[in-house]
């Protein structure tokens, strides 16, 4: 691109990954602009982030709607008013559906808290402890239809520590996931990427 690419963020809580590309942004070099976040819920300190930063906020609320394809529908437009080149779901608690797919499909990213396809949905660190794997780690994919399912487009490993609880597991995910996330959206941005089937490959 001739331009920084321009990402929406979808937020639902403390937006921590979102200022971890707010701040990797301001670097001309990074590739990418932040042009608006969105949340499902009102307040969050995500959104303050965001205004902080002089970046325009919206909330599209499930409860406001009176059918989750109604939210889904709104929400692709809210989003699509802002003509992104990425869509970034960081800490986004929604399952996205098929009209936000249709709008935006192929060009939104999510991480999940384990290596994919393993340990799918909301309680990956704890499944991984459970299980007892020594290695886990952070996953970031292209959103498809299913639950965590999509194409992997970046993994980071994380040691699972013999004295580790869920909490300790998924702080040291989390500080991982949070390096993956901004070196990949940056490439993404900057070099342009192709998915042929479920591989997903660089540009250049």
């Amino acid at each position: 691109m001739d331009r920084p690419a321009r990402v929406v963020v979808l937020v639902s809580g403390a937006g921590t990954n979102l200022q971890a590309l707010l701040d990797a942004s301001r670097g001309s070099a990074y590739g990418c602009e932040v042009v608006a976040v969105g949340s499902d819920r009102p307040g969050v300190h995500g959104l303050e982030r965001a205004e902080s930063a002089g970046i325009p906020t919206f909330v599209e609320s499930l409860r406001d709607h009176p059918h989750r394809e109604s939210w889904d529908a709104a929400l692709a437009k809210a989003v699509a008013a802002y003509e992104p080149d990425l869509v970034v779901l960081a800490g986004f608690m929604r399952l996205t559906g098929r009209a936000f797919l249709a709008a935006h499909g192929g060009r939104t990213v999510n991480t999940h808290p384990a290596l994919s396809p393993s340990f799918p949905g909301m309680h990956g660190p704890r499944d991984a402890l459970a299980y007892g794997v020594r290695v886990t780690g952070a996953t970031l994919f292209i959103v498809d239809e299913g639950v965590d399912t999509g194409p992997i487009v970046a993994q980071v490993a994380v040691p699972v520590e013999f004295d580790d609880d869920e909490a300790t597991l998924h702080e040291r995910i989390k500080v991982a996931e949070r390096a993956m996330l901004v070196d990949t959206v940056g490439r993404m941005a900057r070099e342009g990427y192709v998915i042929d089937n479920r591989l997903v490959r660089f540009a250049t």
